[in-house]
This record gives C-alpha cells, structure tokens and sequence, in this order.
C-alpha cells in the first residue's frame, strides 16, 4: 500500500461503520469477499382484515417511540370485476394506526375519530376528506416522528402526504401522532408523479430535512411496459423546515446499473449508524406468460386481473438493498434483498413483499439474554380479494452485508482512517473452527508495534459487540487521530460491523 501521493484519511470519530459499501474498503484478497443477507421470515405481524382497511394495505411506517413501537398504513380497496380494475374510490382511502409494546404483537385501537358508515370505532387517523382546498389523499403518507432538536410540541410527528387538488405532496402535523393538520395551503413539492409511498424525515448526521419521492425519467431505454412518463425513479430534495425545498434532482447509482423499475424508495438513516441511508426500494418486473407463470400461487386471481390488464396478472414485485452516505449517489445490490420467498397462497403476485418504512430494534426471537435483532416488515396477500397480511422478518444487528471467508481464509484490507476512542469492536461471527485477527498499520502499510496480526488474540464465536485485543492489550489510545488501515484476517467467519469506542 505504499505511494508517493498522499492520501486524506476518512475521519471516523467513533462511529459504527458497516460494509454495506465498500466506500471504507481497499483490499479484500485471497478468499474474501462481500455478502448480502437476507432477512428471515417470521410471524404474521397484522392481519388488516377490517372492512375499512380495505383489499390493497400497504404502506407502512414503523417506528419506535420511547416503548411504544408505532405502525401507520393506507386503507386502500381494489376491487376487480372482468376485464376492470377499480381502485379510485376516494371515499376509502384512509391512514390507519397500530401500535406495540415489543414490536412483535401489534394491536388496532379503536380511536372513535372518523366514520367508516355509521361507526366510528375503527382505527382511523387521517381520511381523504378535503382539508380547505387541499384534496388529501390519505392512503398515500408516510409518518415520522420529528428528531429535529427545534421542533415545535404541536408537530412532534410529521407526515408527507399526497394531494390530488392541487397536485403535490403536503406536510401534516401533529402534536401526539393521533391529531393531524397540514402545515401548508398549498403542497410544497409539485415536481414529481407520487403515485407511491413518498416520505421525509431529518437527516441527524447533516441537520436538514431530506425527501425521497417518485417520479419518472426518460433515459431514451427500453420498456419493461409501455408508459408515457418514461421509467419509475426517485427523486430528492432537502428542506430547512419541510415548507422550503431546494430544486429537485434523482437520485443517482454508483458503479454498472441497469435501469430499474422502483415503486418505494423506503430511505431512512440507519438508527445504530446515522450517517448512512439504507433504502429498500420495490423492485417492479414482468415475467412472460409460460409455465412457470402459470406454476405461481392464486393462478386464478392472476388471470382474473390480467383481464383488465395483462401486467396486472404477469407483475411480480419484491424489495432490493441500496445505501448512500451522502443522500443523493446510491450502492445500490442487484439481487433480490427481500425475494418473493417459498410458494404459497398470498405471495409472487404484484405488490408483495413492499417492505416498510423502516427498520426497529426488537428483542431476540431466540432468548432474552440474546442480542436484539432487526424487525423488518412486508406485504403478502395484497389486492387479492380480502385484506392483505403484515409479516415481520428479522435479522442481525448490522446484519446487511458481510465481508466473508472460507476456512482457509480471506483478508479485508481498509483505507487510511483515523478514529476516536480507546477501544475496537466488532459484530462478527465464526464456525467453531473459525476466528478473525486484526491489525493496526501505519500509513506505509506497516504493522504497528504490539498490533501485528500475529499480537492478535483470534476472535471467535457470534457476537454484535465483541472487544479486540493484542496479547491480551485492547487500549488504542496511543494512535487515536493519526492515519491507520485496518487489517482483517478471516477465516470460516462473516464481519459486518466496527466501531471505535472510549470504554469497554
């Protein structure tokens, strides 16, 4: 590693740093390498079963909230009669509310503030009645609560909102995440289609609000299907205070990319590594009519929606993986983050597995003395007839990518960084044959005294935060803000996580 040209090192500080990207990595030789993992399905969350909820739930936002997890949703019906789709009804386009005390068990309170027919025991929180000359469309938000340190207590919670009259995205607010009234006469975003699940939020790591919404570009390509806006992409924008937004530009993909057909973006910064926005964008692809097509669950249904529209049979949808660091340019993994999964009723059909908006820390399925875990949330059942279901899945902390390597080993070499703080650890986990060693080098790629890769004690077992120690000496003060690589030595072992920290 040896160069004439200096280089500025990456100034870590003492946060987490995942491999999501390989914006920190310089080196993976012999077997290493970058794996993506996928979430593991678990209990059926919610059940939107109530007449109000309609046939095509979806969605989601979830957050917690000191210990209380909170859950919003459109109430949405599609109804379909031969050779028609009706989904326009908008006298049943609501949000809805849940909430949790683990995430785990979700539960609909009855709130009695909106009519469904006569009856207003329903858990419904925002309906597309007209708000003054805003025509809300209820069953296209996205809710979050505000993290901004000046916010105001009559708008702790937000929500990006879709307007029919006049066309656009509005900011509602509220002051409990029951209550909602705009912030505006007028929408504050007009530049896009919308036509998804369009959403803000404040960006800790930079102190502005950003937005993520849909829209259409037209870059001369091939269509998957016809449309005369050209092909779905996400555009974005950032805002002082959510009312005045800076122009808006689409997002952008690092490395080769093929263009994509993306419904959601579901973009948010990673709670536990704020400085990174993870997204999991909804994949739209149409398949040929053939056997395979003809193999899938709810054959009959399939065919009863091409009837209207050949692409409404032939869709098939699933979430994808990307990240960014600095809000605009995107890694963005081309397999399938969230596939369609095992065969069975509800699922492979157009508007399955749209995950929510976003990830919440749970408690371990395994033990309660095992680490938390990630909960993760998709769509099944949707626009079939009856309510669709909500379906948790989970995954590691910090368990999105790994660097990985055999048994007979792999190195990830990392480019010059400087840290604060005393102490390294990792999330990491080994076979029981397997280990990982690490080594502190200076900026000419030479081990530094007492932290050589044969000073390192080998690290093995399965561990979210596990400290790092030389010949039984973990203290790294002596090079805290000086340039260092890291280097790591695997074997039968995945590595997905690493921070600086002041104390053990």
């Amino acid at each position: 590693m040896n160069s004439s040209t200096p280089i500025s090192p990456h100034a870590l500080g003492n946060r987490r740093e995942l491999f999501i990207d390989d914006t920190l990595i310089a080196q993976l030789t012999d077997g290493a390498y970058r794996q993506m993992h996928r979430p593991q399905p678990k209990e059926i969350a919610l059940r939107h079963d109530a007449p109000w909820e309609g046939t095509g739930t979806g969605y989601h936002s979830v957050f917690q909230d000191g210990s209380r997890y909170r859950m919003y949703y459109k109430g949405f019906d599609i109804k379909v009669t031969p050779g028609q789709i009706v989904s326009e009804d908008i006298d049943h386009r609501f949000t809805c509310y849940a909430e949790s005390s683990d995430g785990i068990d979700w539960q609909k309170p009855e709130l009695g503030l909106h009519n469904y027919g006569d009856n207003k025991a329903n858990n419904i929180v925002v309906t597309s009645e007209p708000i003054g000359q805003l025509k809300i469309d209820a069953a296209h938000s996205a809710i979050f609560k505000d993290s901004n340190p000046a916010v105001t207590p009559d708008a702790i919670y937000k929500g990006i909102f879709r307007v029919s009259e006049p066309r656009g995205l509005v900011v509602m607010k509220s002051p409990d995440g029951i209550h909602w009234t705009p912030m505006s006469d007028a929408p504050v975003i007009t530049d896009g289609a919308f036509d998804s699940q369009n959403l803000a939020f404040w960006d800790d790591a930079r102190s502005e609000y950003r937005a993520y919404w849909r829209s259409f570009e037209m870059p001369g390509i091939p269509m998957q299907h016809s449309h005369p806006d050209g092909v779905r992409c996400i555009r974005t924008a950032t805002s002082p205070d959510l009312i005045n937004w800076s122009e808006a530009r689409n997002v952008t993909y690092i490395g080769p990319t093929k263009p994509e057909e993306l419904y959601v973006n579901q973009i948010k910064p990673y709670h536990r590594a704020p400085h990174i926005m993870i997204g999991f964008p909804a994949r739209y692809i149409e398949r040929d009519w053939g056997d395979s097509m003809k193999a899938l669950p709810d054959p009959a249904h399939r065919e009863f929606r091409a009837s209207a529209q050949k692409r409404y049979g032939n869709a098939l949808s699933e979430s994808l993986l990307m990240c960014s660091r600095d809000g605009e340019s995107f890694t963005r993994w081309a397999e399938g983050f969230l596939r369609p999964g095992p065969e069975r009723a509800g699922t492979w059909n157009y508007g399955n597995q749209y995950l929510a908006w976003h990830v919440v820390e749970t408690a371990s399925s395994l033990s309660p003395d095992a680490p938390n875990e990630l909960s993760l949330y998709a769509v099944e059942n949707y626009w079939l007839g009856q309510g669709s279901n909500l379906r948790r899945y989970t995954l590691r902390l910090d368990g999105f990518v790994s660097v990985n390597a055999p048994l007979s080993g792999g190195e990830c070499l990392t480019e010059l960084i400087t840290y604060e703080g005393n102490f390294l650890r990792l999330n990491f986990a080994t076979s029981a044959a397997g280990d990982i060693r690490v080594e502190l080098q200076d900026e000419r790629g030479l081990p530094l005294p007492g932290f050589a890769l044969e000073d390192s004690e080998p690290l093995f077992g399965d561990s979210v935060d596990r400290e790092v120690t030389w010949n039984e000496h973990p203290d790294l003060t002596q090079y805290a803000g000086k340039p260092v690589r890291l280097r790591f030595a695997l074997r039968d072992a995945e590595l997905f996580a690493y921070r600086f920290t002041d104390s053990k």
